[in-house]
Protein backbone atom coordinates (compact mmCIF):
# COMPACT_ATOMS: atom_id res chain seq x y z
CA UNK A 1 0.00 0.00 0.00
CA UNK A 2 1.18 3.52 -0.77
CA UNK A 3 0.21 6.77 0.90
CA UNK A 4 1.08 9.52 -1.57
CA UNK A 5 1.45 12.79 0.33
CA UNK A 6 1.78 16.13 -1.40
CA UNK A 7 4.06 18.50 0.49
CA UNK A 8 2.33 21.07 2.66
CA UNK A 9 1.80 24.73 1.69
CA UNK A 10 4.54 27.30 1.27
CA UNK A 11 4.19 31.02 0.60
CA UNK A 12 4.73 30.65 -3.18
CA UNK A 13 1.98 28.04 -3.80
CA UNK A 14 -0.31 29.11 -6.68
CA UNK A 15 1.88 32.19 -7.40
CA UNK A 16 5.26 30.94 -8.60
CA UNK A 17 6.22 27.88 -10.63
CA UNK A 18 8.82 26.67 -8.14
CA UNK A 19 9.80 23.44 -9.85
CA UNK A 20 13.03 22.24 -8.22
CA UNK A 21 13.95 25.68 -6.92
CA UNK A 22 16.06 25.54 -3.77
CA UNK A 23 15.04 27.31 -0.58
CA UNK A 24 11.26 26.88 -0.88
CA UNK A 25 10.24 26.07 2.69
CA UNK A 26 6.97 25.58 4.52
CA UNK A 27 5.33 28.53 6.15
CA UNK A 28 3.47 28.45 9.45
CA UNK A 29 0.30 27.15 7.76
CA UNK A 30 2.31 24.44 6.00
CA UNK A 31 3.95 23.26 9.21
CA UNK A 32 0.50 22.95 10.82
CA UNK A 33 -0.74 21.01 7.77
CA UNK A 34 2.24 18.65 7.99
CA UNK A 35 1.47 17.94 11.65
CA UNK A 36 -2.14 17.10 10.73
CA UNK A 37 -0.94 14.69 8.01
CA UNK A 38 1.35 13.07 10.60
CA UNK A 39 -1.58 12.62 12.99
CA UNK A 40 -3.68 11.13 10.18
CA UNK A 41 -0.97 8.62 9.23
CA UNK A 42 -0.19 7.71 12.85
CA UNK A 43 -3.05 5.20 12.82
CA UNK A 44 -1.58 3.31 9.82
CA UNK A 45 1.00 0.51 9.90
CA UNK A 46 3.75 2.10 7.84
CA UNK A 47 7.17 0.54 7.29
CA UNK A 48 9.01 3.33 5.42
CA UNK A 49 8.86 6.99 4.43
CA UNK A 50 10.37 8.15 1.15
CA UNK A 51 10.64 11.84 0.37
CA UNK A 52 11.57 14.07 -2.51
CA UNK A 53 14.90 15.83 -1.93
CA UNK A 54 13.27 19.28 -2.02
CA UNK A 55 13.03 21.17 1.28
CA UNK A 56 9.25 21.52 1.29
CA UNK A 57 8.84 17.74 0.94
CA UNK A 58 11.45 16.94 3.57
CA UNK A 59 9.83 19.40 5.99
CA UNK A 60 6.47 17.69 5.39
CA UNK A 61 8.02 14.24 5.91
CA UNK A 62 9.72 15.20 9.20
CA UNK A 63 6.66 15.21 11.52
CA UNK A 64 5.35 12.04 9.85
CA UNK A 65 8.68 10.33 10.50
CA UNK A 66 8.74 11.56 14.08
CA UNK A 67 5.17 10.36 14.69
CA UNK A 68 5.97 6.91 13.26
CA UNK A 69 9.53 6.67 14.66
CA UNK A 70 11.00 6.17 11.17
CA UNK A 71 13.88 7.80 9.31
CA UNK A 72 12.85 9.35 5.97
CA UNK A 73 14.75 8.17 2.90
CA UNK A 74 15.44 10.76 0.20
CA UNK A 75 14.72 9.62 -3.37
CA UNK A 76 15.29 11.69 -6.51
CA UNK A 77 12.77 9.53 -8.39
CA UNK A 78 9.89 11.25 -6.56
CA UNK A 79 11.24 14.79 -6.93
CA UNK A 80 9.21 17.56 -8.53
CA UNK A 81 8.79 17.74 -12.29
CA UNK A 82 11.74 19.49 -13.93
CA UNK A 83 10.20 22.64 -15.42
CA UNK A 84 13.52 23.75 -16.90
CA UNK A 85 13.73 27.43 -17.86
CA UNK A 86 10.32 28.17 -16.32
CA UNK A 87 11.58 27.46 -12.80
CA UNK A 88 10.98 30.40 -10.48
CA UNK A 89 8.68 32.32 -12.83
CA UNK A 90 5.38 33.65 -11.56
CA UNK A 91 2.35 32.16 -13.28
CA UNK A 92 1.17 35.52 -14.60
CA UNK A 93 4.34 35.95 -16.65
CA UNK A 94 3.73 32.58 -18.34
CA UNK A 95 0.14 33.19 -19.45
CA UNK A 96 1.04 34.70 -22.85
CA UNK A 97 3.75 32.14 -23.64
CA UNK A 98 2.39 29.84 -26.40
CA UNK A 99 4.72 27.06 -25.28
CA UNK A 100 3.19 27.26 -21.77
CA UNK A 101 -0.28 26.91 -23.32
CA UNK A 102 0.84 23.90 -25.39
CA UNK A 103 2.43 22.22 -22.39
CA UNK A 104 -0.72 22.61 -20.33
CA UNK A 105 -2.91 21.29 -23.16
CA UNK A 106 -0.82 18.25 -24.21
CA UNK A 107 1.66 17.37 -21.51
CA UNK A 108 2.21 13.90 -22.91
CA UNK A 109 4.04 15.19 -25.97
CA UNK A 110 5.40 18.61 -24.95
CA UNK A 111 7.96 19.63 -22.40
CA UNK A 112 9.00 22.82 -20.65
CA UNK A 113 12.12 24.37 -22.23
CA UNK A 114 15.03 22.20 -20.97
CA UNK A 115 12.58 20.29 -18.72
CA UNK A 116 10.83 16.93 -18.74
CA UNK A 117 7.50 15.64 -20.00
CA UNK A 118 4.77 14.31 -17.74
CA UNK A 119 5.33 10.88 -19.29
CA UNK A 120 8.96 11.00 -18.14
CA UNK A 121 7.76 11.97 -14.66
CA UNK A 122 5.29 9.09 -14.72
CA UNK A 123 7.97 6.60 -15.76
CA UNK A 124 10.29 7.57 -12.90
CA UNK A 125 7.65 7.65 -10.16
CA UNK A 126 5.99 4.39 -11.24
CA UNK A 127 9.41 2.76 -11.60
CA UNK A 128 10.22 3.82 -8.04
CA UNK A 129 6.93 2.47 -6.75
CA UNK A 130 7.59 -0.88 -8.44
CA UNK A 131 11.03 -1.09 -6.80
CA UNK A 132 9.53 -0.18 -3.42
CA UNK A 133 6.78 -2.74 -3.87
CA UNK A 134 9.43 -5.40 -4.45
CA UNK A 135 11.36 -4.50 -1.29
CA UNK A 136 8.32 -3.79 0.94
CA UNK A 137 5.90 -6.53 -0.08
CA UNK A 138 2.67 -6.39 1.93
CA UNK A 139 3.84 -3.27 3.76
CA UNK A 140 2.66 0.34 3.63
CA UNK A 141 5.03 3.07 2.47
CA UNK A 142 4.59 6.86 2.52
CA UNK A 143 5.88 8.83 -0.48
CA UNK A 144 6.10 12.59 0.17
CA UNK A 145 6.20 14.24 -3.22
CA UNK A 146 4.60 16.92 -5.41
CA UNK A 147 1.25 17.52 -7.09
CA UNK A 148 2.11 16.63 -10.69
CA UNK A 149 4.20 13.64 -9.63
CA UNK A 150 1.33 12.27 -7.57
CA UNK A 151 -1.11 12.94 -10.43
CA UNK A 152 1.17 11.02 -12.82
CA UNK A 153 1.22 8.00 -10.47
CA UNK A 154 -2.55 8.07 -9.94
CA UNK A 155 -3.26 8.37 -13.66
CA UNK A 156 -1.09 5.32 -14.31
CA UNK A 157 -2.90 3.29 -11.64
CA UNK A 158 -6.29 4.42 -12.94
CA UNK A 159 -5.36 3.44 -16.51
CA UNK A 160 -6.01 7.00 -17.69
CA UNK A 161 -4.03 9.01 -20.25
CA UNK A 162 -1.60 11.60 -18.92
CA UNK A 163 -3.85 14.39 -20.23
CA UNK A 164 -6.29 13.38 -17.49
CA UNK A 165 -4.15 15.39 -15.05
CA UNK A 166 -6.61 18.30 -15.48
CA UNK A 167 -9.55 16.24 -14.20
CA UNK A 168 -8.65 16.26 -10.50
CA UNK A 169 -6.70 18.23 -7.92
CA UNK A 170 -4.02 17.18 -5.50
CA UNK A 171 -4.05 19.74 -2.69
CA UNK A 172 -1.11 20.67 -0.47
CA UNK A 173 -0.84 18.30 2.52
CA UNK A 174 -3.25 15.80 0.96
CA UNK A 175 -3.06 12.02 1.15
CA UNK A 176 -3.95 9.69 -1.73
CA UNK A 177 -3.97 5.97 -0.99
CA UNK A 178 -3.43 3.17 -3.46
CA UNK A 179 -2.56 -0.49 -3.61
CA UNK A 180 -0.40 -2.07 -6.31
CA UNK A 181 0.05 -5.81 -6.79
CA UNK A 182 0.83 -8.36 -9.45
CA UNK A 183 -2.91 -8.25 -10.19
CA UNK A 184 -2.83 -4.50 -11.00
CA UNK A 185 -3.60 -1.34 -9.04
CA UNK A 186 -6.48 0.16 -7.12
CA UNK A 187 -6.89 3.73 -5.90
CA UNK A 188 -8.54 3.67 -2.47
CA UNK A 189 -8.74 7.43 -1.90
CA UNK A 190 -7.62 10.65 -3.55
CA UNK A 191 -6.80 14.11 -2.24
CA UNK A 192 -7.82 13.48 1.37
CA UNK A 193 -6.95 16.63 3.33
CA UNK A 194 -6.75 15.89 7.07
CA UNK A 195 -8.73 18.34 9.18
Amino acid sequence: MFFLVRHAAHELVDRVLCGRMAGVKLGEEGRAQARRVAQRLARERISAIHTSPLERAQETAAPIAEQLDLTPEIHEAISEIDVGEWEGRDFGSLQNDPHWTSWNNVRGVTRPPSGETMLEVQARVVGHMERVRGSHADQAVVLVSHGDVIKAALLYCLGMPIEGYRLFDISPASVSTLVIGDWGAKVLSMNEVPA
